[in-house]
């Protein structure tokens, strides 16, 4: 996160000069001290750091600092006061203040002080964001696969997560493009930055310029107070911004503007701020067809698209099915708290036949859902959801939750919907005759009436292996 530092001095040239000696570094430097209401201004200015002279701190002093003191960014109160007197020091320092000077003081003495502050300010920032990575953290060995599919798109992520280039992640929903975004955060050289995400589908057009660049204190009405965007906050790490393909255009091209300069404007600001982040971007829709339609910028998706990467559907990868649900058994058991060891044969086959539309985050909530029904120390077909038992339903098991789930085809043209469901009929009938056949490929074939060949091709497709069969 950018350190903001603010200024309220009534000395103008102190207040300038402490501005230009910080200037250049990695620190935000505002100066109040010259304006209308400079405490108005540092209590409304969001920063990490207020220095204010003491004139400017409405009485009685110690409701006021603990005005500031209790702000939601908590900062850090450096009061100048210009008796040179120790009981002013401690009163000072009793009513909350962390720091009091003598505005009489050497300059670099004043500057060194601060500096000081600043960098106890860092490691209590560094300090904070340790103790919130406690436990498990995501990282690149959750996405082990036995797909040889997987195994080459990771061999792919982990040739690009040290660099610091751009990111695009696609995929379907629910194949874990967040989870993917912070384990390539983690084992980036930014890892020890802040992982900052923001779905850009999930707020109002008129909030998401504000989460996104911040804005200032009056920039609109009911901003009291300044606020820190996303790009802020990310600063000296990574950003992650989902459902990329839903911004409003207006703001595609202030985004651009940002991934070209890496500066932001708050709204109703007037300086630029210098951020260095990396972007991951992720969707689930096809770019290059919104850049058609006209709801997607070309130049946008030319400076997103630097390095793209298609996480492939659960469906594509069944082999991982029995790996993740167990994976998912462990971790849910405990949180759950349940004695729960294993997964029937019969529930990890039904597991592994099913599509899979909702991905990755379905099979979450199926075992989490099958934990909090077991009644013994093994999941069976009982405790799956009813569209896993072939017995209780007329429709097939992998048809029911197109037929079913109307929220699978939203966000999708017909013609894709169309795609999908032919290839989960194609799937479902192609297990139906190879469970018939016991895997022998070339009887069902016959049976299909189409060539073993174009069978062997099909099921290469859909991920459908003979050996789960005999």
């Amino acid at each position: 996160m950018l350190t903001r530092l603010i200024l309220a001095l009534e000395n103008k040239e102190l207040e300038a000069s402490i501005e230009q000696n910080f200037a250049p570094s990695d620190i935000q430097v505002e100066c109040h001290g010259q304006q209308k209401n400079p405490w108005h201004n540092a209590v409304q200015s969001c920063g990490d750091i207020i220095v204010i002279s003491e004139s400017f701190i409405p009485r009685p002093v110690d409701s006021s600092i603990n005005q500031l003191n209790n702000l939601p960014e908590a900062p850090t109160t450096v009061v100048v006061h210009d008796v040179d007197s120790s009981e002013e020091h401690a009163r000072l320092m009793a009513a909350g203040a962390d720091v009091v000077l003598y505005s009489r003081v050497s300059l670099n003495n004043l500057i060194d002080t601060v500096q000081a502050t600043l960098e106890s300010r860092l490691q209590l920032v560094e300090f904070n964001h340790l103790a919130r990575k406690k436990g498990p953290q995501p990282k690149l060995n959750d996405f082990i696969s036995s797909s040889e599919t997987m195994q080459l798109f990771i061999n792919e992520v982990q040739l690009v997560a040290p660099s610091d280039s751009i990111i695009l992640l696609l995929g379907e929903t629910g194949v874990g493009k967040e989870h993917l975004a912070k384990a390539i955060h983690a084992e980036s050289p930014r890892s020890s930055g802040p992982f900052i995400a923001l779905n850009t589908a999930a707020l109002p057009e008129q909030l998401l310029e504000s989460e996104l660049f911040g804005h200032t204190s009056g920039a609109f009405t009911g901003a009291t107070r300044a606020r820190r965007g996303a790009f802020e906050l990310a600063h000296g790490g990574t950003i992650f911004l989902d459902e990329i393909g839903e911004m409003p255009l207006h703001l595609q091209t202030k985004l651009l503007r940002v991934l070209q300069d890496f500066e932001v404007r708050p709204l109703g600001g007037e300086k630029q701020i210098w951020v260095d982040v990396r972007v991951i971007a992720a969707t689930n829709r096809d770019l290059q067809k919104e850049v058609e339609l006209g709801n997607f910028r070309k130049d946008l998706y030319f400076r997103l698209n630097v390095m793209s990467l298609m996480i492939p559907p659960l469906r594509e990868r069944r082999e991982d099915v029995p790996s993740l649900s167990r994976r998912f058994l462990s971790l849910y058991k405990f949180k759950i708290a349940k004695n729960i060891n294993h997964i029937s044969k019969p529930a990890m086959t039904a597991l592994s036949n099913y599509e899979w539309p909702g991905n990755v985050r379905e099979l979450m909530n199926v075992i989490e859902r099958a934990i909090l029904l077991c009644k013994t120390d093994q999941i069976t077909l009982d405790d799956l959801p009813s569209v896993f038992n072939t017995t209780s339903r007329q429709i097939s098991p992998f048809m029911a939750p197109v037929i079913e789930n109307v929220a699978f085809w939203e966000g999708k043209t017909l013609p894709e919907v169309q795609k999908i469901v032919m290839e989960q009929v194609e799937g479902a009938y192609l297990r139906m005759v190879l469970t018939k056949t016991c895997g022998r490929v070339g009887e069902a074939a016959k049976i299909a009436g189409i060539h073993s060949r174009g069978l062997y091709g099909k099921m290469k497709h859909l991920g459908i292996r003979k050996e789960d069969f005999k």
